[in-house]
Parts: C-alpha cells; structure tokens; sequence
C-alpha cells in the first residue's frame, strides 16, 4: 500500500513539472503559475519553494522534467517526491517523530530531518499549558466583562467592597511530557497549546469565597453527588 501511495505521488509530481513547464512557455509569471497548479491539484500541489525550483531551470532552457541524479547518495533520497511525501506526513501528524517518517518512506534518518528542517524549514517546539480552552464569543464576554469593571472601579472603594465566589473540580490525571506534546510547525508558527489536565472520574469541587481586600475567606471541598 506505501509503494502504491509513493508510487502516485511521484505521478502527480511528473505531471506538476510538465505543467510547470507548460506555463514557462506560455508566458506565465511565476505568481500567475502557482495559482493554476494550486487550483488544478490543490492540496496535492508542489511547495511554493519547489515551484520557484523548477520554474528558473525551465525559464532557462531546461527539456527534462525528471530529477537530476546526486553524486554521492542514491537519485531516491532527497528527491522532490520525498519532500512532499514528508510534507504530507507531517500535515497528518505534526507530532510524528523523524524515525517514524524515516521508516514509512524507507528513507534515511538524517536525510529526512534535513527536508524536515531545511527543505520544508520545520521546527519541534513543546505546547504551552493553559487552563481552559476558550471559544471566540466567551473571550469577547471576559473583554466586556473586564471593561464594565474598569469602568466601575473608578468610584471609590469599589474593588475594596466586592465579595466574590468561585468553584472548580480538582482531577486525578497523567499529563503528557513534553517530548509526547511535541509538535512539528513553522518557523513563524505560534505554538502550539494543550490542556492542563484531562477530566477524570475522580474528582472533588472545590469551592471558595474571598474578600478582594483580605484574601479568601472561605473555602471546602464537596465529593460529586453531594449538595
């Protein structure tokens, strides 16, 4: 099955090079080019950066549409083809290791994380906790929220008079390292998130009350299913 899905892979290149050469002789910029091959194959196309590759050489003169052999490593290793065929891996999986890549394609490990890094200019960060994963409207709601008290708190001793409460559920769980949230992304990515804990069966709510000016005032503990 790998063989059959690398095997069409390299077809669907051939084709993209055909087309790109195809467009060098007809005239077209290389902006104009991508956006025809974007729109003929979509997300099977080449990378801007391996587009601009061929387009030169073919704008240049060149005939042949097929990879030049590399002295000194097999034509197969870092081939076009097994940049994309790692391209797609990672969109997958950004959490794929290089050894799990270099195994599918049956690749060399060093050669894969050359293309992961120079080629496709990849790099692993670790994910950031944050406590709550928050949609887009109950984050306008908090800037409202937050906004109405600002405005508020300009009378005197506002903050100094508000009794507050709040409650959460404490979790028994098993965090995952940071090499198992370790992700691939783009040099210009923003890193990636993940929750600070996964609901468990064994939990306690927590409830509490604080006076903003003294501190917490009151707290307990209540086991699920009790009032």
């Amino acid at each position: 099955m790998q063989v059959k899905i690398f095997c069409l892979v390299i077809g669907v290149m051939d084709e993209q090079r055909v087309a790109i050469k195809f467009c060098v002789k007809a005239g077209k910029s290389a902006v104009e080019m991508i956006q025809l091959i974007n729109k003929a194959y979509g997300s099977a196309e080449m990378s801007r950066a391996i587009v601009y590759r061929w387009y030169a050489p073919f704008r240049d003169g060149r005939k042949d549409v097929k990879d030049d052999v590399r002295d000194g490593s097999p034509s197969t290793a870092r081939t076009d083809e097994n940049v994309e065929s790692v391209r797609r891996l990672l969109t997958e999986d950004c959490r794929t290791t290089i050894q799990m890549i270099a195994d599918r394609l049956n690749i060399g490990k060093e050669t894969v994380r050359r293309i992961v890094t120079e080629d496709l200019g990849k790099i692993k960060i670790c994910a950031r906790f944050v406590p709550y994963a928050l949609t887009t409207d109950q984050k306008q709601e908090r800037v409202v929220y937050c906004q109405t008290l600002l405005l508020m708190g300009q009378y005197e001793c506002f903050w100094e008079n508000i009794i507050t409460g709040d409650e959460t559920w404490c979790f028994a769980y098993d965090p995952a390292t940071k090499r198992q949230s370790a992700e691939w992304v783009g040099q210009n990515s923003p890193k990636p998130k993940k929750l600070r804990f996964q609901k468990s069966r064994v939990k306690t709510m927590l409830i509490f009350f604080f006076f903003d000016a003294k501190g917490v005032i009151h707290r307990e503990l209540s086991l699920k299913g009790r009032k």
